[in-house]
């Protein structure tokens, strides 16, 4: 029999009576901390007792191999709580089919809140100091932190807690709670607490922080905001979101930081792409609520793309030019997939310029392709008679089917050019829209209303427009 003891947090009141006896019926104790003042109750009750090795495996290797009959292992607190080694013993016993037996005493927790007379009634977190920065935690709600035998250790726990608490924050501090000899506690200012002294036995509580004081920073510091928004007692429009009703904010946002590329504005660009990542975060945070995916999925998720499907920087293949990292990559992507066809993956809901040209384009990577963009303009004279037989045709479907055609050969022109269609359109549009706001001014100016103006007055007015440097800049 193994018994895996607690011996509570460190006065001799807090040895349960089981866990005393429990270690004086062992043949052989192994104590986890020989020097943790909880240890002070085996050396009164004249139990002898020898050191583990600090490593997990090596600890509960020595325990199972132990000959005697009946060990006992002495850890202060609960033997469940802050100890590696317990996790490791229980797996290893269960795999040899040797029982363990928990005789549990209290943890360092109760005596901890009980020091400082701190009401948790929404939970607490208990964390290992160690874990910061590689952990997420809440600052709304109580956190205990053990693992903190150094002042650098402290130095260090202090710098991470900066990121969550302003440095006005005040916290506790508290050393050996459970031995009422030893206990003490200072109140300190979160930016005064690397100043203080610690040893094995001291523990540091935050207490909740509101949110509105907390410090956000980082991408971290974004995604507590945003759950913050989603929470019960968050923004009541956040609160209501689903992934339907965001996806004309997701559609609009991708809009205007289009806008904000074509403006040349950094600091525009700068605040549209946060819109646009607010968005990716919305729908992460909701997916997350529902227990899909949160946003470290997504993030973990990507990663792992990335790598695959590039195989000549992260791998032992080879790609000397753009147009052999796309091959590449179709090729990756629809072995990765199981899609059937290279144009699978292509989304219906894009702009149908912008999708026609993506489409053309992966059709062209694997050979379906004019020899070069001369052929491509014989294929637009070639529709454009198309065209206009079915406009003397007068029937509406046959005219949309050509003219449809005709768009898709313009599409593959501005392909080969290596212009982006959809681009060229936009671009082509707001300069449209200069000019004719242009004209609507000068028509203004002459007191001449627009309806009245003649075709060679309106290509007058057209002309100009197109000489105004204004209207062209």
């Amino acid at each position: 029999m193994i018994y895996l003891v607690g011996l509570g947090a460190g006065g001799a009141q807090e040895v349960s009576e089981r866990a005393l006896s429990a270690v004086r019926r062992a043949q052989r104790v192994f104590a986890l901390h020989p020097s943790h003042p909880s240890m002070r109750t085996l050396e009164w009750a004249g139990i002898r007792f020898e050191p583990c090795p600090p490593e997990p495996a090596r600890a509960a290797a020595l325990i199972l191999n132990a000959p005697e009959r009946t060990v006992a292992v002495a850890t202060p607190g609960h033997p469940l709580i802050a100890n590696p080694l317990a996790a490791t013993l229980l797996r290893d016993a269960s795999h040899q089919g040797r029982p363990v037996r928990l005789v549990p005493s209290r943890s360092f927790i109760e005596p901890a809140l009980e020091a400082v007379q701190l009401a948790a009634p929404e939970g607490l977190q208990v964390l290992d100091a160690h874990r910061l920065p590689h952990l997420r935690l809440d600052p709304t709600i109580p956190t205990l932190w053990f693992g903190l035998e150094t002042t650098e250790q402290l130095h260090a726990l202090q710098q991470q807690l900066l990121r969550y608490y302003p440095s006005e924050f005040e916290v506790f501090l508290i050393h050996a709670p459970g031995d009422e000899a030893l206990t003490e506690y200072r109140r300190v200012a979160l930016s005064e607490l690397a100043r203080m002294p610690c040893d094995t036995v001291t523990y540091l509580l935050t207490p909740a922080c509101p949110r509105r004081e907390q410090v956000y920073t980082g991408f971290e510091g974004l995604i507590r905001v945003v759950a913050a928004l989603r929470a019960p007692d968050g923004c009541p429009w956040d609160r209501e979101q689903t992934h339907e009703s965001l996806k004309p904010h997701l559609l609009e946002e991708t809009y205007e930081a289009l806008e904000a590329i074509d403006s040349g504005n950094p600091a525009a660009l700068r605040e549209e792409l946060g819109d646009l990542l607010l968005q990716v975060l919305m729908h992460s945070q909701i997916a997350s609520e529902r227990g899909a995916f949160d946003i470290e999925g997504v993030i973990e998720y990507l990663t792992e793309k990335l790598i695959s499907r590039h195989p000549h920087v992260f791998g032992t293949a080879h790609a000397e030019t753009a147009e052999q990292v796309l091959k590449n990559w179709d090729k990756t992507k629809q072995a990765q997939t199981g899609r059937e066809s290279v144009l699978e993956g292509v989304p219906r809901a894009m702009p149908a310029l912008a999708r026609a040209q993506e489409l053309s384009k992966r059709a062209a990577r694997v050979g379906f392709e004019w020899d070069s963009i001369y052929g491509v303009l014989d294929k637009l004279r070639e529709e454009e008679a198309e065209l206009r037989h079915a406009i003397d045709s007068g029937d509406p479907a046959r005219i949309a089917s050509e003219l449809g055609d005709l768009l898709f050969t313009v599409v593959n022109i501005a392909r080969h050019a290596k212009v982006d269609a959809e681009d060229a359109l936009r671009t082509m549009v707001d300069r449209f829209t200069r000019r004719f706001r242009w004209m609507e001014a000068e028509a203004a100016r002459q007191g001449r209303p627009l309806e009245s103006l003649s075709a060679e007055e309106w290509e007058a007015l057209w002309q100009q427009a197109k000489r105004s440097a204004e209207n062209d800049a």
